[in-house]
């Protein structure tokens, strides 16, 4: 009886302790510039443990004022394109997705902007079910405490965007020598369009896939309301 109550105290105080420390860490970035990701981390393991690349961290923090309107825009056109009307999660994709899985096909699109930002923020890469249950309870949290435009600022301040390249400032200043604030359409929607797999392509040697996507990507942009993010 004894160790059925001790157990019982064991684990209400560490949901206690998880609650308060996730609460407080959520609330706490609603305010503070996120310094650091798990991501960020793990990818420093992997360049120092491979030779064949330069060990390097690239991040600037820079608000949503200082970020190109059209960076906000190409990103909702390329990743999320509900991102100003759902609280979290597009259930129609993720309900595509399923369908798609059960079929053999992989269907892109499920994991919804504020999905991204948490996993980056919070989390960590590798895929499991735990991993899942967390983001979708950090990711009720951040859409309670965040704004649409934090959480829009916070993503594209901590994303991977490139080989040690995190964020839209060190994008823009890497690939075209420009702060972020001037990114034109056609500049936006090219980092858009590598972000599936920033490691792979690069905005500096598109393919011609990526050329596509970046032609795909500028039609959406026409084609939807102004997010209203940016400068």
């Amino acid at each position: 009886m004894k160790v059925i109550l001790w157990i019982w105290r064991f684990l209400w105080k560490t949901a206690l302790w998880f609650f308060g420390l996730s609460i407080g860490l959520v609330v706490f970035y609603r305010f503070v510039p996120v310094p650091v990701t798990p991501l960020m981390v793990i990818r420093l393991f992997e360049q120092g443990f491979d030779e064949k690349r330069e060990v390097r961290l690239y991040k600037d923090w820079v608000s949503i004022d200082e970020i190109s309107k059209n960076m906000p825009q190409a990103v909702v056109a390329a990743e999320d394109q509900k991102f100003l009307d759902h609280n979290g999660f597009d259930f129609e994709a993720m309900e595509k997705a399923w369908e798609g899985n059960k079929k053999g096909k992989r269907v892109k699109g499920a994991s919804t902007i504020t999905q991204q930002t948490v996993k980056n923020v919070f989390l960590w890469p590798a895929r499991s079910y735990v991993r899942k249950g967390l983001e979708a309870y950090f990711t009720v949290l951040v859409e309670l405490i965040w704004s649409k435009e934090r959480i829009m600022e916070v993503y594209l301040n901590v994303i991977e965007m490139g080989d040690g390249i995190y964020g839209i400032e060190a994008a823009s200043q890497y690939y075209y020598k420009i702060p972020a604030a001037k990114l034109n359409r056609s500049q936006a929607a090219m980092i858009a369009a590598v972000l599936p797999n920033p490691i792979r392509w690069t905005p500096s040697r598109p393919t011609a896939y990526i050329r596509g996507r970046q032609s795909w990507i500028l039609r959406q942009m026409n084609n939807l309301a102004p997010v209203g993010f940016g400068k």
